[in-house]
């Protein structure tokens, strides 16, 4: 069903899917199992060191996680672009981002030499690297390989 995302409940760790059309008529979704609220990511989720192994290693769905900081200008003119991105693969692909110079361990074990650096992960495994700004048809086009 690609028209819906899988969120996981913060509260028992059940995995629900989620119908977007429900979400865009702003219907809070619930856990299926213990009633819990459930956030519905359609920005890009910030990751941590200390976030990466559940946000990004046990994320059910494939993982574009943008390798950024705030003073590189490549990486704030493709945020935008990785915003859309989120909100147009929902469901199928999760956006996250991951500031590498308040987290140098996680770049380090990516072995992340220049930024913006886009890693394609699933089941925290590299599938992909992009380096420096690249059309979003390209980005795409890799996600779709991942993602199918």
């Amino acid at each position: 069903m690609p028209d819906a995302q899988l969120i996981r409940c913060p509260s028992c760790g059940a995995m629900n899917r989620v119908p977007m059309d429900k979400v865009a008529q702003h219907l809070q979704p619930i856990c299926g199992r213990c009633k819990t609220p459930l956030a519905v990511d359609v920005k890009p989720l910030t990751v941590t060191d200390a976030t990466f192994a559940a946000e990004v290693e046990r994320s059910p769905v494939p993982v574009l996680l943008d390798m950024w900081a705030p003073w590189c200008g490549p990486c704030r003119m493709i945020a935008p672009m990785l915003e859309e991105l989120a909100k147009e693969m929902a469901g199928r692909v999760r956006v996250a981002k991951l500031n590498v110079d308040e987290n140098p361990a996680t770049a380090s074990r990516f072995n992340v030499m220049s930024i913006p650096t886009l890693l394609v992960l699933k089941d925290g495994r590299e599938l992909e690297r992009i380096v420096g700004v690249q059309p979003k048809n390209e980005i795409v086009k890799r996600l779709e390989r991942v993602a199918a």
